[in-house]
């Protein structure tokens, strides 16, 4: 299995990252586009969708998001408009947290796809954003996610004992968000003596400590949308999103946490 895991996440990388650089501005909205198509019609089927209205849903959503600069004061600057990205930041800080702390379900099929539009929606948008300035800035961002999900999981493997939350994710230790958290810690003292694109967390009034709390912060968050996804796949009683990715599962299994850290990191990095 994790032969498996390994080889298609190279695959995966290898492709993300060939369109990340190569493709132009109008290609990589298309691709993001593609990417929303994808994790949408696998969020309709947890929401228990049947064939005609989830290719429905997932029209809407993949042209709300192509439409979304043209939404807002702020259109033009950046490719969705700024509240947009502080109303997803609000749901993963506040509401996401509670529901996991509750393991409550959530219990009506409209709320489950109008979240389906709070979370996947901005989350692509921000890919656009990201990239925007600088295609490095992206992968490093998305970096800290990929470090602290593949820390968690050794670590957790080697050490854990304390469940994190053993009605939603039985297999996630606090031992394994320790290690995450310190790999993270390092990850961000490397891209701050290292110098990264775009970086205006580091230096003057914005120092190293910042900087590394910020990153630590969205780990944090990749970490809860991580645990509201094993939530909702809980409550459609399916272990995993879908079956296209072998060793992954689907694609909202293997997005889950950027998902959540995305908007975020717009706010965060975007000046």
């Amino acid at each position: 299995m994790l032969k498996t895991r390994a080889l298609t996440a190279a695959v995966l990388l290898a492709g993300f990252g060939a369109a990340l650089f190569l493709l132009p501005r109008a290609g990589w909205v298309g691709f993001c586009a593609v990417l929303l198509g994808g994790a949408v019609w696998e969020w309709g089927a947890l929401a228990a969708l049947k064939p005609p209205s989830r290719v429905l849903y997932t029209l809407a959503l993949v042209l709300l998001f192509l439409s979304l600069p043209a939404a807002g004061p702020r259109a033009g600057e950046l490719y969705a408009p700024a509240w947009v990205y502080c109303a997803s930041g609000f749901f993963w800080i506040v509401l996401a947290p509670l529901w996991i702390w509750r393991s409550s379900y959530v219990g009506s099929r409209p709320l489950l796809l109008s979240l389906g539009v709070l979370t996947l929606v901005p989350a692509c948008a921000a890919l656009v954003d990201l990239r925007g300035g600088n295609p490095a800035l992206l992968l490093a961002v998305l970096a800290t996610v990929w470090i602290s999900d593949s820390a968690a999981y050794f670590v957790g493997r080697r050490f854990g004992t304390r469940k994190l939350a053993p009605s939603v994710s039985p297999g996630k230790t606090w031992e394994g968000v320790l290690g995450a958290l310190i790999a993270v810690a390092l990850y961000a003292l490397a891209w701050a003596v290292l110098g990264a694109p775009d970086n205006p967390w580091v230096g003057g009034a914005r120092p190293i400590p910042v900087f590394a709390a910020v990153l630590l912060g969205l780990a944090v968050v990749g970490i809860i949308g991580d645990l509201f996804e094993s939530l909702i796949k809980r409550q459609a009683g399916v272990k995993d999103s879908g079956k296209l990715l072998p060793g992954h599962g689907g694609i909202l299994d293997r997005i889950d946490a950027p998902v959540a850290m995305l908007p975020l990191a717009v706010l965060a990095f975007m000046r």
